[in-house]
């Protein structure tokens, strides 16, 4: 590929790339919990400047961002979906081949999506066969053609390495459906871009094996995935930083305010030494300050008196719940506060799932369409055909005792008794309770059919 085309892309992508660069790693502040209060000090020195009382500067970063996307992460894919392509063969080979790290991968996938609005899946392979991981977003620029579908022609990564000397470099690689090229840029400087053979090839005629600058692609289509966290492709900080910053104000606020309150400065007038420290000494030791007096009338002239400060703690109290509140429901999650499931019936806890559904919802479309290229990337790999990918999801949520057990009883007759077993909350072995199940039921038909013959246990005669 023509240096100078690849010099034209990085140019007019560089600049957007950059800004969602940005907007990710703020994302992932927030979710380091690295929030803004804890890099923010103008305001709150210029507040210590201005009132002498003011000496504390604690700076709490609270952590519901990460609560957020880690609950959504688990009701999701706690359970990974299945796939089905209507050949038990074939649906054996998928699930082997996600393996066992699936489910871990879909949970990474989901908090970063919701991180960054958008995750991507790699896939290549290699001796061992079809191989996939999660690539990060800030790596990806993906390019689109001028359609109305949007449709993904090519992809741009780059990333840093170091040489020998410890020296960094960035690579950039670009995928398309044919072919992939590697190019390197030497201190920063577009200039420098040249291509970079990192790709190490055998050479069939020449019996040996050599490094290239670009090799064919061998799977016909772009190896990137895109993982989208909802239509709009936005990222779930979006939806309520300002309610997590005005927390993290309001509660490193109200600790500065009880912090501050001990340090009580004191007014003396009339006051008959010069030493402070004396003042002080005799305060604490006999908890009484000895004023001056006057002359003639032997009455004190002196005074002394305090300055303190005034917490609006209920005021506080009030704006740190309502705040908290907004911050569960303009994030779309659920608040863990006890309070909030207590004996809560079933259908209360399915109104607390409400938000949470819709929000996991609008991610279920997007990762559906990438889990179902997924699927057929694995299955044209191994030369099987795909008309049809269905897929299964479950959701994870909190569930009373006794809407489960009215769930199994309404259940009988509709689904087999080892599903109804396995899914009742009072059963922790599915295999016993079916075996005892079974001893019962022939215990009470051989009890039966004694009476029914006028036949007596000789134990139970006597």
């Amino acid at each position: 590929m023509d240096i100078d085309v690849v010099k034209k892309l990085i140019k007019k992508y560089e600049p957007g790339h950059r800004d969602f660069i940005k907007m990710a790693e703020q994302s992932e502040r927030y979710y380091n919990r690295e929030n803004d209060i804890k890099f923010k000090d103008r305001e709150r020195k210029n507040e210590c400047q201005d009132r002498p009382l003011r000496n504390a500067d604690n700076r709490i970063a609270s952590n519901f961002h990460r609560l957020l996307v880690d609950q959504k992460a688990s009701y999701i894919f706690t359970s990974p979906p299945l796939f089905d392509v209507s050949n038990d063969k074939v649906n054996t080979l998928i699930s082997d081949t996600l393996g066992d790290k699936f489910e871990k991968i879909c949970i990474r996938l989901c908090a970063m999506a919701a991180n960054t609005g958008v995750a991507w899946i790699y896939y290549w392979s290699d001796t061992e066969g079809f191989k996939y991981t999660i690539v990060d977003s800030k790596q990806i620029t993906p390019i689109f053609d001028t359609t109305i579908d949007d449709k993904l022609i090519a992809v741009l990564r780059s990333y840093e390495e170091l040489d020998d000397n410890g020296k960094a470099y960035c690579v950039y690689e670009y995928y398309t459906s044919d072919m992939i090229y590697s190019y390197k840029i030497e201190d920063g400087d577009i200039d420098t871009l040249h291509e970079y053979e990192c790709y190490n090839c055998y050479d069939v005629d020449m019996q040996q094996s050599a490094f290239v600058s670009s090799v064919p692609n061998p799977f016909g289509r772009i190896p990137f995935i895109p993982f989208y966290n909802n239509s709009e492709h936005t990222r779930d900080l979006d939806s309520n930083k300002d309610q997590i910053d005005t927390y993290d104000k309001v509660y490193s606020g109200f600790l500065n305010d009880l912090e501050d309150i001990q340090e009580v400065i004191f007014i003396l007038s009339g006051y008959e030494s010069e030493d402070l420290s004396k003042f002080l000494s005799e305060l604490k030791m006999y908890k009484t300050v000895k004023l001056g007096t006057d002359e003639e009338d032997g009455q004190s002239k002196g005074d002394l008196q305090t300055l303190t400060i005034d917490i609006p703690v209920e005021a506080r109290k009030i704006m740190l719940e309502m705040t908290r509140k907004s911050i569960f429901e303009q994030g779309m999650g659920i608040d863990p506060d006890p309070q909030n499931f207590g004996n809560s019936s079933g259908a209360a806890l399915g109104y607390l799932y409400s938000l949470l559904e819709l929000k996991a919802g609008a991610t279920e479309v997007e990762f559906k369409s990438g889990f179902s290229e997924l699927v057929r990337a694995i299955c044209n790999y191994y030369g099987v055909s795909v008309n049809k990918v269905i897929q299964t999801w479950t959701r994870t949520k909190v569930r009373t005792d006794s809407e489960l057990c009215e769930i199994a009883k309404n259940s009988v007759g509709i689904i087999s008794n080892r599903t109804i077993v396995a899914n009742h909350p009072w059963v922790e072995n599915t295999e016993r309770e079916l075996q005892r199940i079974e001893e019962e039921d022939n215990k009470t038909m051989t009890g039966d059919e004694l009476d029914m013959f006028g036949m007596v246990n000789a134990d139970e005669a006597e």
